[in-house]
């Protein structure tokens, strides 16, 4: 039995596989971050156009129309929320704190919230609105 002459091993590791998988994971990636930082959607009150404590935001507490309350889009309870708090003012003392409340929500929800904020000694907080279009 002879050997033919053309027969010879493969020199290459074929990779296009390989980088399809890694595109399809870079993708998935990708949407999965921009889909978290979009935070929960609430109808805000409206207000006139002043300087925001948003920005420098560290932690925002949103009450749902349905007295839900969410820690930067985590649902938590109130004795949870209070824990949280409690945890990050360890972390750092003087955390600015914005309270995003739905319109539809019971004012109860938010005063609650306030309050806890208050009980906690917490300094910087601001509430949430949208401006006023005229």
């Amino acid at each position: 039995m002879q050997v033919q002459a053309d027969s010879k091993p493969y020199d290459d590791i074929n990779i296009t596989p390989m980088l399809d998988l890694a595109y399809v994971l870079l993708l998935i990636f990708i949407i999965m971050t921009t889909a978290t930082v979009q935070g929960m959607k609430v109808n805000l009150p409206k207000a006139s156009a002043a300087p925001s404590l948003a920005q420098q935001t560290t932690k925002a507490i949103t009450v749902a129309g349905d007295g839900k309350i969410f820690v930067d889009t985590v649902p938590v309870t109130l004795p949870e929320l209070e824990q949280r708090l409690v945890q990050q003012r360890a972390l750092t003392p003087d955390f600015p704190v914005v309270v995003r409340g739905d319109s539809q929500t019971q004012y109860q929800n938010v005063i609650d919230v306030l309050d806890l904020l208050g009980r906690l000694d917490i300094k910087q907080v601001g509430l949430a609105t949208k401006p006023l279009v005229k």
